[in-house]
């Protein structure tokens, strides 16, 4: 981070990851009050694994939606509807037992047979999950009782705890959940208006501790401008994450409002396809990182926030090294790389750009810093659902940019089906190795080494870290701030 940060600071950082900038005494009308969000990422859809996207997230996991284990705001991860479970020696076979008492939105009751279709859901073929790969270790599941699962892996997997945390567990019998939402979380789904707003009323029949709040609605914005404008006419309580640095100096020393800097895992990314020419070149993906300034992109979009990593692990990863040594910033070192590409005169591509803050701003700067090594950009500008389809199902693209929200994702360059084609076997070898790993440590060791030879060989080009800017009205407290993979839990929110 360009900011230093002092241990009290970071000390005040882990207080309010906890407690959203706020005391815990509720105030006694919390209870009757709506909370108002505002936000820039609607869902695609509601099912996440029919690619609902980061907005479906955002607004209905841990709120809506539940898993066997929770994925803390902090970054832990803590058991959920799942009380106990307990692994094999060779760490082969997790047995799981469920809460008691534990019912679905609509009234059924939770069983074993839900669990087990929730996470054959998500590593179906048809899923669209991001983490499919991840769970297709899953060789067998087994419902001896209603409240006990047994999960057999073909493989052992350090992380099937912690990917488990991202699997729904949903009404067997529950149908399309793409328009509809049927879990066992502390909110309902109320109404989603498409291209406005979609609102959660609290459970009242919900098994754990009932949320502070009567319920929320999420606001949909698809420009900073509106969004900051709508918290300063009171239209929102609360920003889920802030788009726009230049906005924050109305919000400083006014006492109506409170500016909270959590802990990001959201990296904003050229995407090369490596499948493709020129990328399917080393060099060429080495130069085209190597001519664009990112610490002048991250500057010229966030001033003094956010920061610079050099590969796609955030500091919050176990595994993380500062690698923006690595191609880094060296226009003369490009050229010569493109010559060695097979590339001395330049060449053409389409960079595919989504058609909100900040890719837009950031396409146009790309442009501008290629063109000094003679690579033409032609802009694509593109809707959220068109480029779900077109560069994430069907590949149909050279280069494209897109923010990637969620932590330890390095593991998706193991995998050459992924959308963005990297294939590099000893980088796939580590990656196996890394998840059949018998401690985190040697977890860590391997996904280092397989880190470094991704970001050597410029896999992608990972711009900058997202800064995770939570701006509310200072009567709100109790709110999320690190986002940790577009999360927004909003059942501890209550507004005085």
């Amino acid at each position: 981070m360009k900011r230093a940060w002092t241990a009290v600071a970071a000390a005040s950082a882990l207080l309010l990851s906890a407690c959203g900038g706020g005391g815990d005494d509720t105030p006694v009308d919390s209870a009757g009050a709506t909370i108002n969000i505002g936000s820039v990422y609607e869902p695609q859809n509601l099912d996440n694994t029919a690619g609902g996207g980061q907005g479906v997230t955002e607004a209905l996991n841990g709120n809506v939606y539940e898993g066997l284990f929770k994925l803390t705001d902090a970054g832990t991860v803590e058991p959920l509807l799942a009380t106990a479970h307990t692994a094999s020696e060779d760490g082969l076979t997790y047995t799981f037992t469920l809460a008691d008492g534990v019912t679905f939105h609509s009234g059924k009751a939770l069983t074993s047979a839900d669990v087990k279709a929730s996470i054959e859901r998500v590593t179906a073929e048809t899923s669209k999950s991001a983490r499919k790969s991840s769970l297709a270790v899953v060789k067998e599941i087994a419902t001896p009782d209603d409240r006990t699962v047994t999960v057999t892996l073909s493989a052992p997997s350090i992380s099937f705890v912690y990917n488990l945390s991202y699997v729904w567990i949903v009404n067997t019998a529950a149908g399309d959940l793409t328009t509809t939402a049927d879990g066992t979380g502390p909110y309902k789904l109320g109404e989603w208006k498409r291209g406005a707003t979609l609102s959660l009323t609290r459970n009242d029949a919900y098994w754990g501790t009932k949320a502070k709040n009567a319920g929320a609605v999420f606001h949909y914005f698809t420009d900073a401008t509106a969004l900051n404008n709508a918290l300063l006419t009171n239209a929102i309580d609360v920003v889920t994450s802030e788009q726009s640095p230049d906005a924050l100096a109305q919000f400083e020393n006014n006492p109506a409002y409170k500016i909270n800097e959590g802990t990001s895992t959201t990296k904003l990314l050229l995407a090369f396809n490596d499948r493709v020419a020129p990328f399917d070149k080393v060099q060429v993906r080495k130069a085209v990182s190597a001519a664009i300034d990112n610490a002048k992109l991250l500057n010229s979009i966030w001033g003094e926030y956010g920061a610079l990593i050099g590969s796609m692990v955030p500091p919050g990863d176990p595994w993380y090294e500062d690698l923006t040594a690595v191609n880094a910033y060296d226009v003369e070192a490009a050229k010569r790389l493109l010559a060695e590409g097979g590339q001395p005169n330049g060449f053409t591509f389409t960079l595919d750009t989504p058609n909100y803050d900040p890719h837009p701003t950031a396409a146009t700067f790309i442009k501008s810093e290629l063109a000094k090594i003679g690579v033409t950009v032609e802009i694509n500008t593109i809707t959220s659902d068109e480029w779900y389809t077109k560069v994430y199902q069907e590949r149909d693209f050279q280069a494209t940019m897109q923010e990637h929200v969620n932590d330890r994702d390095v593991v998706w360059y193991g995998n050459p089906d992924f959308y963005w084609g990297y294939s590099n076997a000893t980088v796939t070898d580590l990656v196996k190795q890394a998840e059949a790993a018998k401690t985190e440590a040697a977890q860590s060791d391997l996904l280092k080494q397989a880190n470094k030879i991704i970001a050597e060989e410029a896999a992608s080009d990972w711009l900058y870290l997202y800064p995770q800017i939570v701006v509310a009205s200072s009567a709100l407290s109790g709110y999320p701030l690190n986002g940790r993979n577009s999360q927004f839990f909003v059942y501890d929110i209550v507004k005085s």
